[in-house]
């Protein structure tokens, strides 16, 4: 059964992981048409609204990838973890119900509408159209973001006689205050992305000598949309996330940092290397007291270290949860770095033609899906050796009637599958910005 749960654990690791990989996009992109649209209207300017229509293609291939890839996890909660199911299910079945009846149906909807509506609308009807997609990914995000919240953080539930949760307060599960903090964090982590994304394709027109005029806008939206969530995402959102970890797991706060040893003046690790056998932190790059300051405003304040903690509450791979909060932290300071910079020879009209930058800009779209990843990694081995924080551990959870195989097996069938879909998902997107925003070839 520990070889059974482990790849339980791995393949439903791959599956959200690269499932998680579209909706971040799709969240992102969606506010950035809608301005588009906002602009297209206010200005009349029909170049604008090619770039909505050439940003909402990209964006419903990526919206079916992201349907395509999600349908498969909630298989396994059935499957793979039937016993969390059995558990948690009168909790979450409830968010994500509301997710697919309400979220997902106004999104998919007024998505066709957008697509292929735009005549009949009318640029008014079409931007109300944008704007309902919008509405739809960003309240499908709430209800799955409240889901994961609610196992970080469960409140508003009674036990039930057979040992099951229910939800005692339907509003008290909404308004966890662990929702409000992961959500905004979250959705300004998918407008990271795809700032990023825009900018990247702005900058490719540019250096490619082809469609400059709608390179430069994509490059305006992008780079501004990039800066300003770019620093909202670590502050306030992400430090105060972090400052809600600490008070509500602190244990997992202790893991995240690698502070080991209960401090007065707690220093703040920017690099380094966990050793779990001596549990300190090798070759070690601080700032004195910084993590004191940070968490309490105090330069002299007490930070419990993990060795404070029972062994059996520690997270389950510290190193693993370590690594990943670093790298998330580490790219999101990068991402502020390029944007100001990008800003600022942008307010200068110079971005444009500083190819140095344009070729940053145009290789940097990866780094914020890594990143977005890294921070719900983060999450997620935080919040183990529990599947739901401080109620049930990720041992009980898993299905005993299915086996190691067959977990290896179909999780060897998600790499095949998933290869394959993701490989037309790169040629069509790459064609249809080979394409375009004027239909015209940029090769």
């Amino acid at each position: 059964m520990e070889d059974a749960l482990l790849l339980h654990r791995l393949q439903f690791a791959f599956t959200v992981m690269y499932h998680y990989l579209f909706p971040q996009l799709t969240m992102g992109l969606a506010l950035l048409i809608v301005i588009m649209k906002a602009i297209a209207l206010r200005k009349k300017d029909e170049r604008w609204n090619e770039s909505a229509r050439f940003w909402g293609k990209i964006f419903a291939v990526n919206f079916a990838m992201g349907v395509v890839t999600g349908i498969p996890m909630e298989f396994q909660f059935g499957t793979n973890w039937a016993r969390f199911s059995s558990f948690a299910g009168g909790v979450i079945g409830q968010t994500l119900a509301m997710e697919g009846m309400f979220a997902f149906f106004l999104e998919s909807s007024f998505l066709g509408l957008f697509i292929f509506g735009e005549k009949k609308l009318g640029q008014k009807g079409h931007f109300i159209a944008a704007l309902l997609v919008f509405l739809g990914s960003w309240i499908s995000g709430f209800f799955i973001v409240a889901t994961n919240a609610w196992m970080q953080h469960p409140v508003a539930y009674s036990l039930a006689a057979d040992g099951s949760v229910h939800i005692n307060s339907f509003w008290g599960l909404l308004f966890n205050p662990w929702v409000f903090l992961q959500y905004a964090h979250t959705m300004i982590g998918a407008v990271v992305t795809a700032s990023f994304v825009v900018s990247a394709v702005g900058a490719y027109y540019l250096l490619a000598g082809k469609d400059e005029e709608h390179g430069m806008r994509f490059l305006r939206i992008g780079v501004v949309a990039g800066l300003l969530s770019a620093i909202l995402v670590a502050f306030p959102t992400g430090d105060l996330h972090v400052k809600m970890v600490y008070e509500k797991q602190p244990a997992t706060f202790s893991a995240m940092e690698g502070h080991f040893e209960t401090t007065q003046g707690a220093e703040l690790v920017l690099i380094g290397q966990p050793d779990m056998e001596k549990l300190s932190i090798d070759n070690p790059l601080v700032i004195p007291n910084f993590l004191s300051f940070m968490t309490h405003y105090s330069w002299t304040s007490e930070i419990k270290g993990l060795t404070s903690f029972p062994k059996d509450q520690w997270p389950t791979n510290v190193p693993l949860l370590y690594y990943a909060y670093h790298v998330m932290v580490g790219l999101g300071t990068i991402f502020i770095a390029i944007m100001a910079a990008s800003a600022f020879f942008l307010r200068k009209k110079r971005l444009g033609s500083t190819r140095w930058l344009l070729w940053i800009l145009m290789l940097a779209f990866p780094f914020p899906y890594i990143a977005n990843t890294a921070g719900w990694m983060t999450a997620e081995l935080g919040r183990q050796p529990w599947l739901v924080y401080g109620l049930f551990r990720m041992a009980e959870g898993s299905s005993p009637t299915v086996s190691a195989g067959n977990s290896l097996f179909t999780l060897l069938g998600f790499l095949g599958m998933y290869f394959v879909i993701g490989v037309l998902f790169l040629l069509i997107v790459l064609r249809h910005i080979a394409v375009g925003p004027s239909g015209k070839s940029a090769h």
